[in-house]
C-alpha cells in the first residue's frame, strides 16, 4: 500500500480552524469584524482547494461554497455576528457532507474504513452508516451550541466552546466510537 502525501490545504484548514476562535477573541473590538470573517472565508476556500482533487467532491464543494456565501452575506447584515459564525458554517457544512453521503453512498465513515479494510463486510457497511448518522447528529448539535453562544453568549463563552469544549466533545465521541467498534468486532 502506497502512502499518499499529507494535503497541505487540509493541514492549513485544521490549524486555521483551531486558531480561529482565538483570533476572533483577540481581534473583535480592535479590528473591523470583516477581517476575521475574511480569515474564515479564506479557510473555507482552502478547504475547497483541498477537496478539488477528489472526483466525488462536487457535492462537497457545493456545500462549502454555500457555507462561505452565507457567511459573506451575514457580514453585510451583522458583521460582529458574522465573525462568530464560521464554526457554525463549518459544522453545518460538514454535517451536510456526511448526510449527503448517507443519501448517496458510500458514507464518509465507510470511505475512511475502506482505506484500512477494502473488503468491508455488509455488517461493517451498516455499522459505518450508523456512525456517519451519529456524526451528523453531533455536528448539528455542535452547530446549535455554537449558534447559541454566538447569539446569546459572551465572547469568552463563545471562544471557550468553539476553541476548546467542542473539540473535547468531538474527541470524546471519537474515542467512544473506537471503544464501541472494538467491542463490536470482538463480538463478531
Amino acid at each position: 500500500m502506497t502512502r499518499s502525501r499529507p494535503d497541505p490545504w487540509l493541514a492549513l484548514t485544521v490549524i486555521g480552524g483551531l486558531a480561529y476562535p482565538f483570533l476572533v477573541y483577540l481581534s473583535l473590538g480592535r479590528v473591523p469584524p470583516a477581517l476575521p470573517v475574511l480569515a474564515g472565508l479564506t479557510l473555507i476556500g482552502l478547504r475547497m482547494l483541498g477537496l478539488r482533487r477528489l472526483a466525488e467532491a462536487r457535492r462537497w464543494l457545493a456545500v462549502f461554497a454555500l457555507a462561505g456565501t452565507a457567511l459573506a452575506a451575514l457580514l453585510f447584515w451583522r458583521p460582529a455576528l458574522a465573525a462568530r459564525c464560521y464554526p457554525i458554517a463549518i459544522s453545518l457544512a460538514v454535517a451536510a457532507v456526511f448526510a449527503l453521503s448517507l443519501r448517496f453512498p458510500p458514507s464518509v465513515v465507510e470511505r475512511i474504513a475502506r482505506l484500512r479494510e477494502p473488503d468491508l463486510p455488509p455488517e461493517g457497511v451498516r455499522y459505518t452508516r450508523r456512525v456517519t448518522a451519529l456524526w451528523v447528529g453531533f455536528l448539528l448539535c455542535n452547530a446549535a451550541i455554537s449558534a447559541a453562544t454566538a447569539l446569546w453568549g459572551s465572547l469568552a463563552a463563545w471562544t471557550l466552546w468553539n476553541g476548546l469544549l467542542s473539540y473535547l466533545a468531538m474527541g470524546l465521541l471519537f474515542a467512544g466510537e473506537i471503544l464501541v467498534r472494538r467491542r463490536v468486532r470482538k463480538m463478531a
